[in-house]
């Protein structure tokens, strides 16, 4: 049988890896930022670069990257795993330097970027010294759709200059450049080729850094900006003229998905803390786990983490065999963000009012998971792409079957 849902040993043996190097150095270092009220930024600082280090010297850095950036190689099946078990941590992506948005931007980079970019945009981000944004969304447009995108560019002799409005631009206060997506034809034959993609390095003369946006969950590094005539030079074009929506599609469904990864993490540290805390609390003459109402709760929790798995592990393949994974990373995202939702959900239901409290982390968990929902796509435009899908194999074919997965059941 060519259907196989064990990993290679040496994968197993680096899931285990990348567990205990979870366990035994990020978490104690996450502890020791929060042991103290306000921490002072410098040793915040040195605690983050020492977790760094001992991922490098644990051969643990740069999982998703070729071996000659410095990287470890893996696709992203392996990938699914190594985030699945670093994202039950805060700062384990980050430490491992596989972290959204400079996980996706260098991707991009290795994909469409020059030798000269390359040394100069995508090899300090690698090094993990730098780190960058990706400038797509607007205010005044729906971010959902990047044809309507308003951000101008426009050439001046060997330069162009842009101006526009962008907002939740993730990490942009702290980046050293951005990949800034202007519309640079007016009458393009195709909607989508109206668009460019632009290296602009911060901070830069028209740059203006207007706010970080405060949400759910506090002001933490979502940023709106401004672009009055910033000026780039002509090779800092990030691909072609006109490239700018396909290079921003072409990163965003493995981003999806790497999202996805981090998510499953985080449904798993919920449905734990669920299962331990009916194993712990004991109410009206039994313990809660023995209750079917609360039963109820961890076996829907369980059944959807379990299909959260299954999609996730089958796009990853997909991209791994080079074939179009469009229509399973969409079912994917959107399947588990919702599920995301439902798990911690449950999981504070089941805690009560500790699990309103701060005292646990799930209050800071649903804060951040209600942004899964439409980060990335919006469910409904995801739905609205399933479904497109689903019609369009049925035309084609008479049966839905390849819109589902083209799964061989």
């Amino acid at each position: 049988m060519a259907i196989e849902f064990t990993l290679d040993p040496e994968h197993e043996e680096l899931r285990l890896r990348v567990r205990e190097f979870i366990r035994d150095i990020v978490k104690p270092g996450e502890a020791e930022i929060e042991s103290e009220d306000e921490i002072e930024r410098a040793e915040y600082v040195r605690i983050l670069l020492r977790m760094r280090e001992q991922a490098k010297e644990a051969g643990l850095w740069l999982p998703h990257m070729p071996p000659e950036w410095g990287g470890m190689g893996l696709g992203h099946v392996a990938m699914a795993m190594v985030q699945a078990e670093a994202a039950k941590s805060y700062f384990g992506p980050w430490v491992m330097n596989c972290q959204a948005p400079d996980e996706g931007n260098m991707h991009t980079l290795l994909h469409w970027a020059t030798d000269e970019q390359k040394e100069k945009y995508l090899k300090p981000l690698c090094e993990g010294w730098k780190m960058s944004c990706f400038a797509l969304t607007e205010p005044e447009v729906a971010g959902s759709d990047p044809k309507l995108i308003q951000t101008r560019a426009y050439p001046d002799g060997d330069e162009w200059v842009i101006d526009g409005h962008k907002w939740f631009i993730s990490n942009a206060h702290r980046s050293a450049f951005a990949i800034v997506v202007a519309r640079t034809e007016d009458d393009p034959e195709i909607p989508q080729a109206a668009t460019t993609a632009f290296l602009v390095d911060i901070p830069a003369e028209g740059w203006e850094h207007v706010r970080q946006i405060e949400t759910m969950h506090g002001a933490t590094g979502h940023s709106e900006i401004r672009l009055d005539g910033v000026r780039v030079p002509k090779e800092n074009m990030l691909g072609g003229r006109g490239q700018g929506h396909q290079l921003g599609q072409y990163r965003l469904g493995p981003a999806r998905l790497a999202h996805c990864m981090r998510w499953i993490a985080q449904a798993e540290t919920a449905l734990d803390m669920m299962v331990d805390r009916s194993l712990n609390r004991f109410s009206h003459g039994s313990l809660l786990a023995e209750k079917q109402g609360i039963q109820w709760m961890i076996a829907d929790s369980t059944m959807e983490l379990y299909q959260c798995k299954l999609m996730v592990l089958h796009a990853a393949y997909k991209i791994d065999r080079g074939e179009d994974f469009k229509s399973e990373v969409s079912m994917a995202k959107h399947f588990v963000a919702n599920s995301l939702n439902r798990i911690i959900d449950r999981s504070i239901q089941v805690h009560g009012a500790l699990g309103y409290s701060t005292d646990t982390p799930l209050a800071h968990m649903y804060q951040h998971a209600r942004w899964a929902r439409f980060a990335d796509g919006a469910d409904e435009i995801h739905q609205m792409r399933i479904a497109e899908r689903t019609i369009a194999a049925y035309r084609k074919d008479g049966t839905t079957k390849a819109a589902t997965g083209g799964l061989p059941v």
